[in-house]
C-alpha cells in the first residue's frame, strides 16, 4: 500500500516542525474549507475571535484561543481549510500552518460538514490525521435539525467512529465537546493553570510594513505567514512568547487600508479586529515603512492610539533601505511633525527580517507597560501641580475668567488618570491641557506615556473628600 504522506508537504511531521511547548495543552480543529471550524473555536472560546465569512480561505494563520472546562484548561487553535486554493497563492504557507498546530496539539477536532455529506477532500484529511496519531473527535458540523442525524453514516468511513453532530451556529453539541476533550487530556500537571500575560503587545500598521515579520522574529520561529503580498493576514492572531522568564502576548494584526478601498466583509472585519487590538493591548506598535511617506491610514490609526490612551512606540521598520537617505534624528522630527497626537511615543528603528532591533522594542515596550502602571502620591501631584501653576498661570479663557487648582489626586493607572479640582471646568482651555499634560510628563514618571486628565468642579471636591472620609 502506498505511503499517503508521500508527496505532499503538509502531510509531513518531522523534527524541523518541532517547537517550544506551552505549559497548557493545545487542541487543534481541523477539516477542509468552509466546515465551520471559525464558528466552532468561536463557540468553544465564547467570544467572537475568528473572523466568520462564507468565503472559503478566510483563516490563513494559526488563530488561538483560550478555553475552560470543570477546571481544565486549553487552548484551541483554529486553522486554514485543508486543500484550499488560496487567491493570493499562499498554499504552501497556509499548509505549513496547519503542520505546525497538528504538530503541537494533544488533541484534534476533526470537522465535516453535514450538510455537503463526505467528500473527496474530507477523506484526504482523514488518511493524513491516522498518519499523524493523535486523539480525534470527528465533528459532523451544521446539524441544525435532529432529522439530519440520519444522513451521517457515510462519516464512518472516514475511519474515526461515529461523527459527533453539532451546530456552532446553535451552540449544539458544546457541552459534549468539552467533555470529550477534557476525558482525554493527559492529567494536568500541578500549577499547569493559565499564566496571566504580563503585557499585551499590538502590532498594527498599513499592508506590508512588516508586522508578520516582526512577530515571527519576536517568536523565533514561522508562527505566522510572511509574505509580500499585500494584505496576507486578516484576523488578529495572539502569539505568546516569554520575556524574563514571563509569559507575554504579541497580537498581529491585519495591514489596514482607507474603507473606501475595502474590497469586501474581510476587509471590514480585519479592519474592526485591528482597532479591537488596539483597545485590549497594553502597549501599540504603530509599524511604519521607512521607504514609504505617512498615509492617512497611518494618521488614521495614530489618532486612534491617541485616542484609546494607549502607550505607543512608532517602529521604523525596514530600516536598512532608508537609513542612507536620512537619520534617525529627521526621522524622528519627520514622525513628530506628521503625527502630532503621538508626540509622546519613542522612536524605534528595526528590521524585523533580520531581527534587528527586535529585543529592544520590547524592552522599551516594557518600560512603557511600567510607566502606565504607576501610581504617584497625592502630596507628589500636587507639588508638581503648583509648582507648574506658579510659573505658568493658565491663559484665561475668554469671557470664563481664571482657571484655579485647588487639588489633584490620581485615581487610576493604565492610563495615569488625573483628576483635577478646579473652580470651573469650562476655564480649563485646550491648549493650557497641553500644556500641563507636557509638564507631567516632565516631572512625572509618566514621561512617554499618555496621560488622561479630567477636570471637576468645587461640588464634585467635596463628594471626594467625603467619600475619603467614609
Amino acid at each position: 500500500m502506498a505511503n499517503p504522506n508521500n508527496g505532499n508537504p503538509l502531510l509531513r511531521l518531522t523534527g524541523e516542525d518541532k517547537v517550544q511547548n506551552m505549559s497548557l495543552p493545545m487542541v487543534a480543529i481541523v477539516g477542509r474549507p468552509n466546515v465551520g471550524k471559525s464558528s466552532l473555536l468561536n463557540m468553544l472560546v465564547g467570544r467572537r475571535i475568528s473572523i466568520v465569512d462564507p468565503t472559503a480561505g478566510v483563516t490563513r494563520d494559526r488563530i488561538t484561543g483560550l478555553c475552560a472546562h470543570e477546571d481544565t484548561y486549553f487552548d484551541l487553535v483554529d486553522t486554514g481549510g485543508y486543500g484550499i486554493v488560496d487567491r493570493d497563492d499562499l498554499n504552501e504557507q497556509v499548509e505549513q500552518q496547519i503542520r505546525h498546530a497538528v504538530q503541537e496539539a494533544t488533541l484534534l477536532l476533526f470537522v465535516v460538514d453535514a450538510r455537503d455529506g463526505l467528500l473527496p477532500l474530507d477523506q484526504k484529511v482523514a488518511d493524513w490525521l491516522r498518519s499523524c496519531q493523535r486523539p480525534t473527535l470527528l465533528l459532523a458540523n451544521k446539524v441544525d435539525a435532529d432529522n439530519v442525524l440520519t444522513e451521517l453514516g457515510d462519516f464512518h468511513r472516514l475511519g474515526f467512529g461515529s461523527p459527533l453532530p453539532v451546530s456552532a451556529q446553535h451552540r449544539r453539541g458544546e457541552t459534549a465537546i468539552k467533555d470529550w476533550i477534557v476525558e482525554h487530556l493527559p492529567p494536568r500537571e500541578e500549577g499547569a493553570y493559565p499564566v496571566e500575560p504580563v503585557m499585551k503587545i499590538a502590532l498594527v500598521g498599513r499592508r506590508n510594513v512588516g508586522k508578520s515579520t516582526f512577530i515571527n522574529a519576536l517568536a523565533g520561529q514561522e508562527r505566522v505567514i510572511a509574505s509580500e503580498t499585500p494584505g496576507t493576514t486578516r484576523d488578529s492572531v495572539d502569539v505568546r512568547f516569554e520575556r524574563d522568564g514571563s509569559v507575554c502576548v504579541a497580537i498581529d494584526t491585519a495591514g489596514v487600508r482607507k474603507k473606501s478601498k475595502h474590497n469586501d466583509d474581510i476587509e471590514f472585519y480585519s479592519h474592526h479586529r485591528a482597532e479591537l487590538s488596539i483597545r485590549r493591548a497594553d502597549v501599540v506598535l504603530l509599524l511604519v515603512d521607512s521607504t514609504e511617506e505617512i498615509t492617512q491610514v497611518d494618521k488614521h490609526l495614530a489618532r486612534y492610539i491617541a485616542e484609546q490612551f494607549k502607550p505607543c512606540i512608532l517602529v521604523v521598520n525596514k530600516w536598512d533601505l532608508a537609513r542612507n537617505r536620512a537619520t534617525t534624528e529627521d526621522y524622528g522630527d519627520y514622525l513628530l511633525k506628521v503625527l502630532p497626537g503621538l508626540n509622546y511615543a519613542p522612536v524605534a528603528f528595526t528590521t524585523a527580517t533580520d531581527s534587528k532591533n527586535i529585543q529592544s522594542v520590547i524592552d522599551l515596550a516594557a518600560a512603557l507597560f511600567k510607566q502606565a502602571r504607576t501610581r504617584v502620591s497625592t502630596g507628589e501631584l500636587n507639588a508638581v501641580i503648583s509648582k507648574v501653576t506658579e510659573t505658568n498661570q493658565p491663559t484665561p479663557k475668554r469671557g470664563r475668567g481664571t482657571l484655579k487648582i485647588l487639588y489633584a489626586t490620581q485615581v487610576g493607572t493604565c492610563p495615569p488618570s488625573i483628576v483635577l479640582f478646579v473652580n470651573d471646568p469650562e476655564r480649563a482651555s485646550s491648549s493650557f491641557q497641553r500644556f500641563l499634560m507636557g509638564r507631567l510628563r516632565d516631572l512625572l514618571p509618566f514621561g512617554e506615556v499618555p496621560i488622561r486628565l479630567l477636570f471637576r468642579g468645587r461640588r464634585s471636591m467635596k463628594q471626594h473628600s467625603e467619600t475619603n472620609r467614609q
